[in-house]
């Protein structure tokens, strides 16, 4: 039911390719979500678990969003899409979803449930946290695939679904005999490429990928992460790839957004992410990881846990874990804008960047 409406990376980025949108520059937008506000709950005790997020993303990108667990990833993706299970309420914002024809774009939090369900796996397909584990055990692969085809294509033959189910498979790399398998005859890996088939039946334009690999194998991360960028060069869709793993963004993504406490506290191309983070936080998850090359050293993490969404500090929800807190951190919660440096296409919420302070040098390389 759809809610009211009320590190040292393991590598470098990836090198830019003709289809590349680093910067999402030269594409128009596609989904663009507007001071989008989240509340679990009612009354008083309703927790803010997103307050007032701004994102964009424009066609053909792959956009990251990055962050601790608990820090609102999954409730941007599922409020945007009207996908949050009770208690989870939209109390305000806008989601405008631009159609590929050029027509005036759609507000998705106040389509009707049946416009909204035509628009879903066509529109924007999502591959949900777990996915791999969301096949029904007592129905073949293929039977599966081609039922998600028959819900929005009813006048297509039994023969052509087939057919579509085994091109399918073949496009994730699945031989198309296992249309005839049951989830168990799969290993983890494969039952994770079942379920980005079946996203990709009806061909979107938007996909959205909650922690895909989370549950497997590094090998396996690196044949699903290759497969969904060779996917996206020859399809054009675009992105949003939801993790806590900023290393592995830094090589699939172009931008990455990295939220904090239910907010976008950094927003830039992945590059910059990666050689110059320019918010306390970002510098810490990314020095939160292991490097395979250079000189060893040790892990600095970021001290202490976020924090309770019911009980925020008061001004920037950071300050407690930041090793650069200022005094008037306790009091003023920082706005997302432009760094101390005015770099182009790119935004930072941290009150180093204000105009009168001195910027770190950890943070201003």
């Amino acid at each position: 039911m759809s809610p009211a409406v009320d590190t040292t990376p393991a590598s470098s980025p990836r090198p830019a390719t003709a289809r590349t949108r680093a910067e999402g520059t030269g594409a128009r937008p596609i989904l663009e979500i507007k001071d989008l506000a989240v509340d679990y709950g009612y009354g008083e005790n309703r927790v803010k678990a997103l307050r007032g997020v701004n994102l964009t993303l424009h066609e053909g990108e792959v956009l990251g969003l990055a962050g601790e667990s608990g820090c609102g990833k999954s409730t941007l993706v599922y409020g945007a899409t009207r996908l949050l299970p009770p208690p989870g309420l939209i109390s305000a914002g806008e989601v405008l979803y631009h159609p590929a024809d050029g027509s005036a774009p759609i507000d998705l939090l106040r389509q009707s449930d049946a416009d909204l369900r035509a628009g879903r796996w066509q529109d924007i397909a999502v591959v949900f946290q777990g996915a791999m584990n969301s096949l029904n055990p007592v129905h073949r692969i293929g039977r599966q695939l081609e039922d998600a085809i028959k819900a929005h294509r009813p006048k297509s033959t039994g023969k052509e679904r087939e057919a579509r189910s085994r091109e399918l498979l073949e496009m994730v790399g699945i031989s198309a005999e296992r249309v005839r398998s049951y989830p168990h005859q799969l290993s983890g890996g494969m039952r994770q490429r079942v379920m980005i088939a079946m996203a990709l039946a009806l061909e979107p334009r938007v996909l959205i990928m909650d922690e895909p690999t989370t549950a497997l194998d590094v090998v396996m991360q690196r044949q699903i992460l290759e497969q969904v960028q060779d996917l996206r060069d020859r399809l054009g869709f675009a992105v949003i790839f939801i993790t806590h793993d900023v290393s592995l963004l830094v090589e699939v993504a172009d931008r990455i957004a990295i939220m904090y406490a239910g907010e976008i506290v950094e927003e830039a191309s992945a590059s910059d992410v990666y050689r110059r983070p320019r918010h306390p936080y970002s510098y810490g998850l990314l020095h939160s990881f292991p490097p395979l090359h250079g000189p060893r050293r040790e892990l600095q993490g970021i001290p202490g846990s976020p924090p309770d969404l019911q009980n925020l500090p008061s001004g920037c929800p950071f300050r407690v874990r930041c090793k650069h807190v200022m005094p008037e951190c306790a009091d003023v919660h920082p706005e997302l804008g432009r760094t101390a440096f005015d770099e182009p296409r790119r935004e930072v919420a941290c009150l180093l960047h204000d105009a009168g302070h001195q910027v770190p040098e950890e943070l201003s390389v």
